[in-house]
């Protein structure tokens, strides 16, 4: 009788951790972010770092549950070049019916030599911590990579996952 009751729970604890990943939904999207408000404090001690506290717009596409929002982004980028950057922030994503998402994202980014310039590389990850609506009873989790398209402009690229909350 032992042996069935040890592969009946193994079965169950099987069961709900497929259950479990089968819950979240994968998210795959893109958005140019523009800004539309940023302050820079340049360091006066001889280095080139500098704090760039920025306010950017976009919109997503792609797939999943955040594709189709407008997004903000409140962000706070600590660049030292040409060796690091820690940037990090908060990504407010607005879907057409009102609803909004929360996302809290972190990048670790580092300079490589470039043909001309130093370049920068960005790679980190986000985390819904909030939302109303659609978003309210929602966690979701995965990476974030931001390219340079422009001077000013950033494409964020979100993949991850999204789920109900436990």
């Amino acid at each position: 009788m032992k042996p069935f009751r040890i592969k009946t729970a193994a079965l169950a604890v099987a069961l709900s951790l497929l259950a479990g990943s089968a819950m979240a939904e994968p998210v795959n999207i893109e958005a140019v972010m523009t800004p539309t408000d940023q302050i820079r404090m340049d360091f006066k001690d001889g280095s080139k770092r500098f704090v760039l506290m920025v306010r950017r717009t976009g919109n997503a596409t792609g797939s999943g549950l955040l594709a189709g929002t407008s997004v903000v982004e409140q962000g706070w980028h600590d660049i030292n070049p040409p060796f690091d950057a820690d940037p990090q922030g908060y990504l407010e994503m607005t879907a057409e019916n009102g609803d909004v998402a929360y996302l809290k994202w972190t990048v670790r980014a580092v300079f490589t030599k470039g043909e001309e310039k130093p370049q920068l590389h960005d790679y980190g990850v986000w985390e819904l911590v909030s939302g109303t609506g659609q978003f309210a009873d929602k966690r979701g989790i995965g990476t974030l990579v931001i390219k340079p398209v422009t001077k000013t402009d950033r494409k964020y690229i979100l993949s991850g996952e999204i789920g109900d909350k436990p």
